[in-house]
């Protein structure tokens, strides 16, 4: 992984994905690209990792794509699918995330542009500071958002509110986002905050939070048949399990230390 671009440190269950270009608001180039895709890769298998914070270094938390980076790329970015594979390079920057197991927090600062929010808007939960800026950007290109944004936005705001803001690249500010649902809330730390939910997040049963995710990500928009039919699988998955019986004997404030993890 490139260390230049994206650092990823694992401490008491939390993994924190650090974009690292500060210099330039952690602008995507193809370096960017790269490292973000091996962070995600590494942190499917990673032992003992229950929840995951995505926030940049710096003043931003990401700016978009640096075009200037891809101009000497022959025919640019490759849009292309690998065999196997659901989405392109540049979508899986935010399908990656929503792939993970285990939940995922965006803590977003600065700007949160283009690539950047679509990024953002592939975790699970978002906090913004009230004075970020946020924009689906790409209309100033000439261009649509094709970075997973139809895996994402369709189910936090109403489809107008989605084509405003598509149609006008207009930028909104933390504030209005948690207003139109584009973000989950505001804090004026965003990256504590998210440490925060981080570490209550990672003090339940990492069974049943990582059958929570699954169950919503794949009901949510499913038939209901569907959907009860999950709920049904998975509570019998985990009920008698050993994490199960600890979630009950430990309390309502367990210690991380009293789950086990499966990976």
């Amino acid at each position: 992984m490139d260390a230049e671009r994206v650092r990823v440190t694992i401490a008491e269950h939390v993994a924190t994905v650090t974009l690292t270009r500060p210099e330039k608001h952690n602008a995507l180039d193809p370096a960017m690209f790269a490292a973000l895709t091996e962070a995600a890769r590494e942190l499917r298998h990673a032992p003992g990792v229950r929840v995951v914070i995505l926030h940049g270094e710096g003043k931003s938390f990401c700016s978009g794509l640096d075009v200037a980076s891809f101009a000497d790329l022959d025919g640019g970015i490759d849009l292309a699918r690998q065999d196997g594979e659901r989405a392109n390079g540049a979508q899986r920057l935010c399908t990656d995330w929503i792939d993970l197991p285990v939940p995922v927090i965006a803590a977003v600062h600065g700007n949160c542009f283009g690539g950047g929010l679509q990024i953002a808007l592939g975790a699970d939960v978002r906090i913004a500071a009230p004075d970020a800026k946020l924009s689906v950007r790409e209309i100033r290109w000439g261009l649509v958002p094709d970075m997973g944004i139809t895996s994402t936005l369709p189910r936090l705001v109403r489809i107008d509110v989605a084509k405003e803001l598509t149609y006008t690249g207009r930028t909104v500010t933390g504030e209005e986002a948690a207003a139109l649902g584009l973000v989950t809330r505001t804090s004026e730390d965003p990256l504590a905050a998210a440490q925060a939910l981080a570490r209550e997040i990672a003090a339940r049963s990492p069974d049943a939070v990582q059958a929570a995710k699954r169950l919503f990500d794949t009901a949510w928009n499913a038939p209901v048949a569907e959907g009860l039919a999950l709920e049904t699988e998975l509570q019998l998955s985990l009920i008698g399990g050993a994490n199960q019986m600890a979630a009950v004997t430990s309390g309502p404030d367990p210690d991380p230390g009293v789950f086990t993890d499966a990976r």
